[in-house]
Order: structure tokens, then sequence, then C-alpha cells
């Protein structure tokens, strides 16, 4: 591992709870897919299955937030735990109603309860924050953290299916729901490093974190963003299975996660300089160009290439948006903010994942690359008309010559 990242690694407590998060964080890439395999395999109705993971999908992508609000007031073993028990619950009344052929709208109550699991990348995130905010480590540390996200995306799939096919239809969501219950109770036993709660006062007002213009800016590009990965997945295997090696879609997805993945560890290494809202157009747009090559593909190696350099543009936009977030939000409501990103990400993953099956079926898999340029030019215009938003950070969180030259201190402190 480079020297900043040993080195962020030299705080009490981060390697505990970076170690739990992960775990925690992969049932986000596991349920869904699990879900979808287990359910076809013991129904064979894929309508079904699919119409039961966008419920999860949209069900956590709304609750979620909401989780997050109360964990910025109330801490994250207060909350965390009783809603983790709820979502683990909602697991074994899915599980159970599956293999017992319960009726169907027991399955999809059962979904709307896993929407409780609470986003782990966040609460690990806002640990980060607390422990180096400030410092030039914390952008070191968001780094690390979107190379985990993007690792959970790459395995958490690969696993879930394959137990799923393998050993029995349960075994994928099983087991994303013993790692969450591993992951967050390890994470809330952790108190040394668990940030300090928040707690609304009458005069400081309760409302949500989306009342920071900035904040609408970055979930509503992201909500675009979404719907280019949730089409690039549905049209790549789509893709695959035309071109008769559906198997490889699988490969090529992971490989372009693998180009996020490098990027995102190299831009931990940077020292970034001048406005952040910059960098973060510049992403948006890098995206939404890396998708145009994907209308010329012609075979699957040329397409594994075209996402891989697609994907060298996802983790160090995702990286900076983080920062955005540190600005745009109070830091009351900083957990929550997070969330709300990920929820608009979320949505649009539901809605690019509909409109690439659409048009997979209308027009074929090639056409189907279409909608991922629209989806990265919607979110370049979204950038755009709100990048004088981004420009105006909240009240105090400026980033300040003081500021920064205050966090080349303490970086020099902790080393």
């Amino acid at each position: 591992m480079a020297s900043p990242y040993r080195a962020l690694f030299a705080a009490p407590g981060s390697k505990g709870f970076s170690a739990a998060g992960f775990l925690g964080r992969m049932p986000m890439s596991m349920m869904g897919i699990g879900v979808v395999t287990m359910v076809s395999q013991l129904t064979g109705r894929y309508g079904l299955a699919g119409a039961l993971s966008a419920t999860l999908a949209l069900a956590a992508a709304l609750i979620g937030p909401q989780v997050s609000r109360l964990v910025d007031q109330y801490g994250q073993r207060r909350v965390l735990r009783p809603v983790t028990l709820i979502a683990l619950a909602a697991s074994a009344l899915l599980l159970l109603a599956a293999s017992y052929r319960w009726p169907d709208w027991v399955l999809f109550t059962a979904c709307v309860g896993i929407g409780c699991v609470p986003s782990l990348g966040a609460m690990v995130r806002a640990r980060w924050a607390a422990l180096y905010r400030g410092t030039p480590r914390l952008h070191t540390a968001y780094s690390f953290e979107s190379v985990i996200d993007e690792v959970c995306f790459i395995f958490g799939p690969i696993i879930s299916i394959g137990l799923s096919t393998a050993w029995f239809p349960e075994a994928g969501p099983l087991l994303a729901a013993c790692f969450l219950a591993v992951g967050v109770f390890w994470l809330t036993a952790q108190r040394a490093t668990e940030p300090e709660p928040h707690p609304r006062t009458r005069s400081g007002g309760g409302g949500s974190a989306l009342r920071a213009p900035g904040l609408r800016v970055l979930v509503a590009t992201f909500a675009a963003t979404g719907a280019i990965f949730g089409s690039v997945d549905v049209v790549t295997v789509a893709f695959a299975e035309e071109e008769g090696h559906k198997a490889a879609a699988s490969v090529v997805l992971a490989v372009y996660a693998g180009g996020s993945c490098v990027a995102g560890m190299v831009f931990g290494l940077l020292r970034t300089a001048g406005a952040p809202e910059r960098r973060w157009l510049l992403g948006v747009c890098a995206m939404a160009v890396s998708m145009i090559p994907l209308l010329l593909v012609g075979n699957l190696p040329f397409l594994a290439v075209a996402l891989f350099v697609a994907g060298l543009s996802v983790a160090p936009t995702m990286i900076t948006t983080m920062s955005l977030i540190e600005e745009h939000v109070p830091r009351a409501q900083l957990t929550e903010g997070m969330t709300w990103v990920s929820t608009g990400l979320a949505v649009g993953v539901a809605l690019g994942s509909s409109a690439g099956g659409w048009v997979i079926d209308a027009a074929g898999a090639r056409a189907g690359y279409g909608v991922p340029a629209v989806a990265g030019a919607v979110a370049v215009a979204v950038g755009f008309l709100g990048y004088r938003r981004l420009k105006r950070p909240a009240p105090g969180r400026g980033g300040t010559v003081e500021q920064h030259t205050h966090g080349e201190r303490e970086e020099r402190n902790l080393a």
C-alpha cells in the first residue's frame, strides 16, 4: 500500500471501523441480485424477481436518508442497531416466504422492511470526516472508501450469484444478511471513533439536508449518473448474450469497476488544487463523453476496453462529490447529506435499468447504449445549470486559505 494510505490507518481505531464498514457494505451489491437469483430459481418468475429487486432498491433509497438523519441526531449506535434488526427480521421473512411459496404481498412487504438497511458507506465516511476534517488525509480517506465501494460491487454479485446457483437458492441473500449483521454490530461496538451526535434544537431547525441548494444539485446530477450505471449493466448483459457469451458480461462489468478502482487509488495519492466544484464538473463531463465510444462497440474485447476507460472517471468524481458535500451540508447533517447522494444514485440506477431494458426490447442491445449516452448528457446539463450553487458553500464551510493552512499544520502533527 502506498505511504499516504499507510498513514491513513495510523489513527487508533481506523482499521477496525474500516473493516467493519467493508463487511457491512457487501450486502448493498449482494442483496438485490441475490433476490433476483433466488426468486427466479424458486419460482421461475423473472418478472416477480425484478419487481422485488426494484422494490428493495426504492425502499432503501427512500428510507436510507431518514435513517441517516436520525443517526446525525442520536448517534450511530443508538440508531443503527435497532434499524438493522428490522432489516434482518425482514430478510428472514423474505427467505421463509420465498422458500414456502407464501403470497407475493409478503415478499413485497419483506423487501420494504429490508429497505431499513443503513448506508454503511456514509457511516464510515462520517467517521473519517470526524477523524481527519480539515486535513489532506480526508481526501485520501474518501479515495480509499470509493475503492472499497467498487470492490464490493465487483465481488458482491459474483459471490451472491455463485452461492445461490451452486449451493441453494437462498444462500446469496442469507450471506448478505450475515454480512450486514456482523458489519453493523462490529462498527457500532467501536465507540471511540463514533462521531458526536448533533441533537436538533427548536431554534436549530430539524429540516432535511436537502434544503442546501448545493446538495440538491449533487443529488439531481447523480440521479442522471445512476441512470448511466444502471443502463450500462443491463445493456452489457444483453450485448454479451447477443454475442453468444452471456457469462462474459460479469467479467466485462468487473473491468468497468476495475477502471474506477485504479483511478480511485491514484486519485487518492494526488494533492488536488483549485476549486473542487470545477473538478467535479470536469469529472461529470468525462463520464458523459466516455459513453460515446459505447455506441460504436462491435465486440466484447472492444467493449471491455471502452468500459475500462469509462471507469477511470467514476471514482474521482465520486470522491470529489463527497468533498463537496462537506462544503455544502451543515456538519450536523453530514451523514444524511452523503446518504441523499446515494439515494439519487439508486433512483437513477432503477430508472436507467428500466429504460435500458425497454430500448433493448424495442431495438436491440447496440441501440441500448444510447441510454447511458443520453443520461450522461442530462448529467452534464444539470451540472452546468447548478454550477453557480456549487460555488457557494454553506456558511462557515468554505475552503479558505486559513483553513487550508490549519489543515496542513494538523497533517504535520498527525505525521
